[in-house]
């Protein structure tokens, strides 16, 4: 056995296993299986951009700063429940798409690949379009039209048939960020007031040696809490969101 073991040679294996393919298919097939890693391990994110993780992660995160807790809730937990938002809110819009290209292509009732991610992808690009509607913010998809050549003199003649995905992707993570820091400003006055008021109350004691967000995190802690903030922040996401469709 250990003789057999050490005679392998590796060499020889990928060898016969590029001969075993079809004449002239051997290296169209490895570029092939690089193309499909590639598209494998870029998915994920291209996809999470499509969704409202995006504005739910951001939103969390100055939620995070403005309590002046840096680590408390970690970065799990923040990026944990940003996910999980996201999946309720995205929910429907997931099955539409699996129904619509997925499912189909799975049955074979779809004959190639190219017709299921142009049906899969159509509820994704109405997600997108409404939030950006709802917000008003086209400038991004002008300027990346703009950017590509495309006449946008005139927005009333263009339509959405003339923003293709590499164009409403980035547009709409534009938007996404625009909404999420204008929610974040609304999230961090409150705690600007209270580290404010903290302050001025420590200078007039002549308390310079105390820092201030050693007495103003506690207090924000316990209004926060008192005022059902939670609620408030998640309720505020989710009534933000547009519905598609």
């Amino acid at each position: 056995m250990t003789q057999d073991a050490a005679g392998i040679d590796p060499v020889s294996i990928v060898a016969g296993a590029a001969q075993a393919l079809p004449a002239g298919a051997g290296f169209r097939g490895a570029v092939d299986m690089v193309v499909l890693l590639a598209v494998l391990s870029l998915a994920p994110a291209v996809l999470v951009l499509c969704t409202c993780f995006t504005r739910v992660v951001v939103v969390l995160g100055l939620l995070r700063q403005a309590v002046g807790a840096q680590a408390m809730p970690p970065n799990q937990v923040v990026v944990g429940l940003s996910l999980l938002l996201t999946f309720a809110v995205m929910a429907p819009t997931f099955d539409r798409a699996w129904n619509a290209g997925v499912r189909p292509y799975m049955d074979g009732t779809v004959a190639s690949s190219a017709e299921a991610w142009a049906a899969a992808r159509q509820p994704l690009r109405e997600f997108m379009f409404a939030q950006i509607e709802a917000t008003g913010n086209w400038q991004g998809v002008y300027m990346l039209l703009a950017h590509r050549g495309v006449d946008v003199s005139d927005p009333s003649k263009l339509t959405r048939a003339d923003v293709d995905m590499a164009t409403l992707v980035p547009a709409f993570v534009l938007s996404e960020l625009k909404v999420a820091f204008l929610i974040g400003f609304r999230v961090l006055l409150p705690f600007l007031v209270v580290d404010l008021v903290v302050a001025s109350i420590l200078v007039s004691l002549g308390m310079f040696m105390v820092p201030p967000t050693l007495v103003s995190m506690p207090l924000k802690l316990l209004l926060f809490v008192l005022a059902d903030g939670w609620t408030l922040v998640v309720g505020s996401l989710l009534g933000g969101l547009a519905v598609a469709g």
